[in-house]
This record gives C-alpha cells, structure tokens and sequence, in this order.
C-alpha cells in the first residue's frame, strides 16, 4: 500500500530542511498541526519533532533565519521556540516517558520517532509529516489515527487506562477535543475515563481551569460537558454544577433537569457568539437552584431566590476555579442575579419596570436579554416562539425608554457633594437616602433624568431632611 500523503504547508520549508541536512538530524511536523491540516482547520503552531537535539536544532535553524527571528530556549524541557515574522515554531527532541503514580510529570529520556508517537494522548494527535525533501508530506501513522479523523473518533494510542493514569489531564482533553471538533469518544476510551475519573485529583487546579475553559469556549459546549458528566470527572471538579442533574417527582409534579436545561442554555449563547464570561453566566444562572428547590402542594416544584442565592456563590466557584476576581466576577454575578428580570417583563411591561432593569444592567443588558432569550428551552416551538416575540417586544420598549430618558449606565444627576455644599448638610446616612429619593423620582417617571429637573425636586423636598 503506498504511503499517505499530506498536502500540507510549512513557512521557511527550505530552511528547516537546510538546518536538518547540516545536523544530519531527520525532522517531522507533529501533533495538532498535522490533524488541523487533515482536518482543514485554521491553526497557528506549528509543532516540529527532532530526531535529535530540538534545542539545538532550533538554535541552528534560527542562525539561518537571520537577525529578525527570535529564539526562546526551555532546556529543563528540551524544548526551543523561534518566531519568525508572523509564524512561531515549537522544536522538542524525540523522547520516551516513564511516569510515578502521585505525579502526571514524566521522567523523560531520548527516543525514537516511534516512542514519541506512542506517548501522545490520542491517535488523532499522534500523528507526523516527514519534512525531508525526499518523502516531504509522507504520513507516519503508527496507530491508525487518520482513519479516526476520518471516523470522527477519539482514541487513545495505547491501552486507555495506561494513558489516563500516568497523565490524568489527557481525561479532559478527550472532552476538550470531543467539544472543539465534535468526534465522539471511542467505547474503550471512554470506559477508561470513567475507570480513572478519581485521578483527576493529582492536576493542578490552574491546568483543569485552562480545559475546562477551551470546552467552554468551543462551538458546543455541551459535547464536552456530557462527557464530563457521563464519565464521572464532573463530580470530582464541578461538584455544584453536577448538583443540578436529577428529576424529582412528587405526587405527579416532577421539575426538568436543571443540568441538561443549563447545556442548552450554554450552547444557545455558544451559538450567538457569547464570550467567555457570558458561557460562565450562562453555566451558572440556575446555580441556586439546588438550595432553593421545595415543593409546595398548590405550585408544583418552587426555587424562589435562586437568582439571588446563585449570585452569592459565584464568587466562590471562581475563586476556586482561579478566574478573575474583578469586572469578570461583578460581570457574571450581576447577569446572574438579574437573569429572571426580563422574562418577568414580557408578562407586564411599564415604563418604571423597563426603567429599573436600564439601570440595573448598566452596559451588560444587551447581554442579558442575549442570556435570557437563551433561557428559553421549551420543546413546545409555538411557546418557544411566543417568548422569543415577547422578549423582541421588550427590547424595542426598552430601545424606546432609553432614547427618552438617556438611562444607559445612569448615574445619579444630584451628587452627594451638591447636596453638602447646597444645603450644608454634613457627611451622613441623610446623604443617601436623598439621592435614593431622587432615583425613585426618576425611575417612576416622576420627574425627567436630568440635573436640572432633579436640583428642582430636590428644592422641593429638601425640607423634610433638614427638620
């Protein structure tokens, strides 16, 4: 059977080859790249394997490239970088890997093309090219991983409980890969998941936030959750988010799962080009949920307050998740807090109502009304349809106020310094509660969202504060 080959490109080609032949070191495109050019998939690094010394190698190729490439050894890793104009490279030595139980670092040595092969998680990354100009794009496959790309399968190289245990990390870039490219997990793979999920326990919390974030941000996120979920990994590092799962029925009354609900609610904002953050409070919006459920005789299943109770834990699960604790975190838990608010207005929508939410959302309504719409799972395609026009009908209500009363990340006409300096009223709770009377005033139309008219009520009012 003649060899495969790839039609793959490779910046500087002649240069690569040129190192190679002065070394005499044989050097293959490896990994990612050589599945994203299989796969027809736009990617950036390009990963090249040495049959010898890579930070050597890159050392040498980057003298051929002249002055204006840049070279940054790791020699603890024997692995090299060179960016050249807008391309970077990635050089490492073949090696073979023996690893301890307690720890996913191996202990690494010198190798051969085929033991660095067979070290890599998956037979679809376990892939190289050979650059020599001889048999330039040949396809070296030891472990048949061209055929699962074109089966749409993940598949570990070895025996799947030998590759999760020594590297447990390889579990959640099954997921990852199974969420970005939408292949599904070979039965034996999977099985080896499951039987080696308590491993997890032995990666760093800062390498299980960076996965779980690239299956957050994949085209559906939901693949990988499911994985996550099915495998029993979710328990082990998202223990509150798997608390949502389950149905509980009582005398016929049975509420939907909360945690297939929050996927589709995930993978609608997914659809809708939602970043990071808008994925987390999509993630976390029925948080609550679990710690508010009661059932009551008349109602059926109840979680009164999950908005506000989920809020309050959202600082805590980024925190522990190692996320940014600052306008990521207020950012999150504000859409979260207020997620329920307009689902309420498309019942009953006043001016004082859509005025309230303006405020409230700030900046961040557009992305609320984004996760709100998102909200909206139902089966039923005619209910479904109805909310969708409501929510239309509330935007275009909330556009209308807006344009008359310029509330839009509002902040008080009356500061608390023209109130001291007008009145001569010292620092005190007086202060407050008269700018939270002119907010009022505003919000309930009361009087229009300007200093004027504000400085105008307040002279009104301002009696009842001084007596």
């Amino acid at each position: 059977m003649d060899p495969i080959r790839v039609n793959i490109t490779i910046p500087f080609i002649s240069k690569l080859q040129e190192a190679s032949l002065q070394l005499g070191v044989p050097i293959y495109c490896v990994g990612g790249y050589v599945r994203d050019v299989i796969l027809k998939r736009k990617t950036k690094d390009i990963d090249i394997l040495v049959i010898g010394d890579g930070v050597e190698f890159a050392q040498k190729f980057a003298s051929l490239l002249g002055k204006s490439a840049t070279l940054a050894t790791f020699k603890t890793f024997g692995t090299a970088q060179v960016k050249y104009k807008d391309v970077e490279f990635e050089f490492v030595g073949a090696r073979k890997e023996s690893y301890q139980k307690d720890s996913r670092n191996p202990k690494v040595s010198p190798g051969t093309l085929e033991d660095d092969l067979s070290r890599r998680d998956f037979t679809i990354n376990a892939l190289a090219v050979s650059l020599q100009a001889e048999n330039f794009g040949e396809l070296i496959d030891l472990f048949e991983g061209y055929f699962d790309i074109q089966d749409i399968i993940i598949k570990t190289p070895l025996e799947p409980s030998t590759t999760f245990s020594d590297d447990p990390l390889r579990m959640l870039r099954a997921a990852r890969f199974a969420s970005q490219l939408g292949f599904t997990i070979d039965s034996k793979t999977f099985e080896g998941i499951a039987k080696n999920a308590h491993r997890i326990k032995i990666i760093t919390q800062e390498r299980i936030t960076t996965e779980l974030n690239k299956i957050i941000e994949s085209p559906l996120p939901s693949l990988g959750f499911t994985v996550l979920y099915h495998s029993g990994l979710l328990a082990h590092i998202f223990p509150e988010f798997q608390k949502l799962a389950g149905v509980k029925t009582i005398d016929n009354k049975a509420h939907k799962d909360n945690f297939f609900h929050t996927l589709e609610v995930l993978d609608n904002v997914a659809r809708a080009g939602a970043d990071l953050w808008l994925r987390w409070a999509a993630i976390l919006h029925d948080i609550g949920k679990p710690a508010t459920q009661r059932f009551d005789e008349k109602q059926g299943w109840t979680f009164h307050g999950h908005e506000v109770v989920g809020s309050k834990m959202v600082k805590k699960i980024f925190t522990k998740f190692k996320l940014p604790l600052g306008e990521e975190l207020r950012y999150v838990e504000k859409l979260v807090k207020l997620h329920l608010r307009p689902i309420a207005l498309t019942k009953e929508v006043t001016d004082t109502a859509i005025r309230r939410l303006i405020v409230d959302a700030g900046e961040d309504l557009d992305d609320l009304i984004k996760l709100c719409k998102a909200d909206v799972t139902s089966k039923n395609l005619e209910k479904k349809s109805k909310y969708i026009k409501r929510f239309d009908m509330v935007m275009q209500k909330v556009k209308d106020v807006e344009e008359k009363d310029a509330l839009r990340n509002w902040k008080n006409p009356i500061t608390g310094e023209y109130i001291m300096e007008k009145y001569g009223i010292p620092p005190s709770q007086t202060i407050g509660l008269i700018k939270e009377e002119i907010k009022e005033a505003i919000m309930e139309g009361i009087i229009p969202n300007t200093f004027e008219d504000a400085a105008e009520y307040l002279e009104k009012n301002i009696g009842k504060y001084k007596s």
